[in-house]
């Protein structure tokens, strides 16, 4: 090595350290934890509209839903998807009696959503999507897009069970 060169290098600055991935910007390849169980992100949905992303995630064969929306703080909520249909956009409850639980309409919104790896929508688009509650706050998430329901079944994760362990 020349003179010139080593003096090159000596002189060049360090390469920036690449930032920690925080959970509003990990995808499909990252691993996670949920309430002590460890997940692959296999795709990755984002509503930039609400700042919020819902990851799915796989555990051998188990599929579930991570849904994180950022306002005043973060907030996460775990799902697992349910069999069931509707007929129409239009014609969606506003109460729903599931297994005799009764959920009550929260919040509808529809927003364009960008799609990575493998989700329950494969293309990016206009999503409808309508959330409830229960008494006992179990929670109800109903998705349409392209023509098709997806329906999913859920509860509230507190922040701290939910970390992220190694990013792609």
């Amino acid at each position: 090595m020349s003179f010139f060169q080593r003096v090159k290098n000596i002189l060049k600055k360090p390469e920036a350290p690449q930032p920690e991935k925080s959970i509003l910007t990990v995808g499909p390849g990252d691993i996670i934890e949920v309430s002590l169980l460890t997940y692959q992100i296999v795709g990755r949905t984002r509503n930039q509209k609400r700042n919020a992303i819902m990851l799915t995630l796989q555990d051998g064969n188990t599929l579930r839903y991570l849904h994180i929306e950022e306002r005043e703080k973060i907030s996460y909520e775990l799902y697992a998807p349910i069999d069931g249909r509707l007929d129409s956009p239009d014609e969606v409850p506003t109460t729903i009696d599931l297994d005799d639980i009764v959920y009550h309409m929260e919040e509808q919104f529809h927003g364009t959503v960008l799609t990575q790896g493998k989700t329950p929508f494969p293309s990016n688009g206009e999503q409808h999507v309508w959330t409830y509650q229960s008494d006992n706050r179990k929670l109800l998430r109903i998705e349409w897009q392209d023509g098709r329901f997806m329906l999913y079944e859920g509860e509230i994760i507190i922040p701290a069970d939910v970390k992220v362990l190694r990013g792609v």
